[in-house]
């Protein structure tokens, strides 16, 4: 049972995905996170030895501290991360319980560079619309919290990653992109290891709307005019992707947790 200084990761995997996750730091060993070399999706690898230093940067937030199996790392350094202000638990039976209950690992290897404050950088072509709003908000929210997006003109945008390090999204001809009949968001949400049934009903949606072929489901028409009608009202590409990333949140959570609920008008009863 969980305590105050912990949480299962049933509750924890209810959490990833929303706007509420708190921060997640994996202080696996080197050797440990060798032997398997994923992250529960959204954490970042810290070393345990530095926490009395790092701690700071997480003060007044929210932390859970995984390690391999939830016992001495992750206990130790989320009772440092109290003392410098933080509300840190500790993932009950670490990694290799969240790993034994079949949850999404996402592989380090597919990750994007990280700049020298240790955000990935991204870049695709302005005035997003579909999938350059859904691959952010999938991004941002099972990959990298922190994740920095450049919106430029679509012939630039292999040379400003080159100039830049980021790592261009939906456009032609680089690794995240369209592959067949899938769409750049299908793809990142295989390549991430982020198939769960919601994730897969979410892909659908974004797929049918983005690729025009709405008869796929019922709600892509739905996804696709908010898309739109989001584009004409924000000028900025950055505000755009904030406003979007709600939109997302409610889609991905009807997918999760009220696909099957239905919104039926009372009828009046007929009166004696």
């Amino acid at each position: 049972m969980s305590s105050f200084t912990t949480i299962s990761s049933d509750k924890l995997a209810r959490l990833i995905g929303t706007a509420n996750t708190p921060a997640l730091i994996d202080v696996r060993t080197d050797e440990d996170f060798a032997a398997d070399p994923r992250l529960i999706p959204g954490a970042v690898r810290r070393s345990h030895q530095d926490a009395a230093d790092w701690g700071g940067e997480y003060s007044g937030r929210s932390a859970i501290v995984i390690c391999q199996r939830g016992l001495k790392l992750s206990e130790g350094t989320a009772a440092w991360l109290r003392h410098v202000g933080v509300s840190a638990e500790a993932l009950e039976d670490g990694f290799e319980g969240w790993k034994t209950a079949k949850l999404p690992l996402v592989p380090a290897a597919k990750l994007a560079p990280r700049d020298a404050q240790g955000r990935t950088v991204w870049v695709t072509r302005a005035r997003p619309k579909i999938d350059r709003i859904a691959c952010p908000w999938l991004i941002r929210r099972f990959v990298d919290p922190n994740a920095v997006f450049l919106f430029v003109a679509p012939s630039e945008v292999v040379a400003v990653g080159e100039r830049f390090n980021a790592v261009p999204f939906d456009i032609e001809n680089v690794f995240w992109s369209h592959r067949g009949e899938l769409c750049t968001f299908d793809v990142m949400v295989e390549e991430f290891g982020l198939a769960t049934p919601p994730m897969q009903r979410l892909a659908t949606m974004v797929r049918a709307a983005d690729t025009g072929r709405l008869d796929l489901c019922p709600e892509a028409p739905g996804l696709l005019a908010a898309s739109l009608g989001l584009s004409r009202i924000y000028d900025d590409d950055l505000a755009q992707l904030e406003a979007g990333m709600t939109l997302y949140d409610a889609f991905y959570r009807w997918c999760r947790d009220a696909s099957g609920e239905t919104h039926n008008w009372p009828t009046n009863k007929a009166r004696p």
